[in-house]
């Protein structure tokens, strides 16, 4: 049986005040890999809202990662943590949230970033931008065979695809080598986010983690 590719990542300026209906829509529609994104400084609300999504992920059976705040994903007890560029040691996210956390290191284009992201810890590598992105425009652009090359040299490092990720060309970088398929506006800009959720599935094949 395969499991859903898609890894949604919530963007706070697109829900606004829908952020928990919009998740459970892709909760519902088969997505287990949940990333709570926030760039702001607000962090009652922060703190508010990752707990929501915990309780909700829990009910679904659903794994709550939280982008580049390790205190919080530490505080909360969520379930991992992912770190750009700069943004976080792997090797000490895990410690600090132990074996069974989901450590995920953006790697952009370059497979000796992702190296050293395995050897940290990380639990799987981010590689992208691969198309034209609206949620991170300014990311420099990775081609598809990086997926393959990481393939081959990362046996069993879950590789995960961001930037511009779409049903149309997300099949392609599962062909590639991808596991998962990170996806934010595509998801959540959906007039039916359920909908939208359930037909990545179908894009699935067999996943390493």
């Amino acid at each position: 049986m395969t499991t859903s590719p898609l890894y949604a990542i919530t963007d706070t300026r697109l829900l606004e005040n829908r952020l928990l209906a919009s998740v459970e829509a892709a909760l519902k529609g088969g997505c287990r890999w949940i990333q709570y994104r926030d760039k702001s400084r607000d962090e009652a609300r922060r703190r508010q809202e990752t707990l929501a999504l915990l309780d909700l992920c829990r009910r679904y059976q659903a794994r709550l990662l939280i982008n580049d705040d390790l205190a919080l994903a530490h505080e909360i007890d969520a379930d991992g943590v992912h770190l750009g560029q700069g943004d976080g040691d792997p090797g000490q996210a895990r410690r600090l949230l132990g074996p069974d956390a989901l450590i995920g290191v953006t790697c952009h284009d370059s497979l000796s970033l992702a190296h050293d992201a395995r050897a940290a810890g990380a639990s799987y590598a981010a590689f992208g931008r691969f198309f034209p992105s609206q949620t991170k425009p300014g990311a420099p652009p990775a081609d598809k065979t990086l997926l393959t090359r990481a393939r081959a040299e990362l046996p069993g490092l879950p590789l995960v695809a961001i930037g511009g990720v779409t049903l149309d060309n997300g099949g392609s970088l599962l062909q590639a080598g991808a596991d998962r398929l990170a996806v934010s506006h595509h998801l959540f800009s959906a007039p039916d986010i359920e909908a939208r959720a359930r037909a990545f599935r179908q894009l699935a094949r067999p996943l390493s983690a």
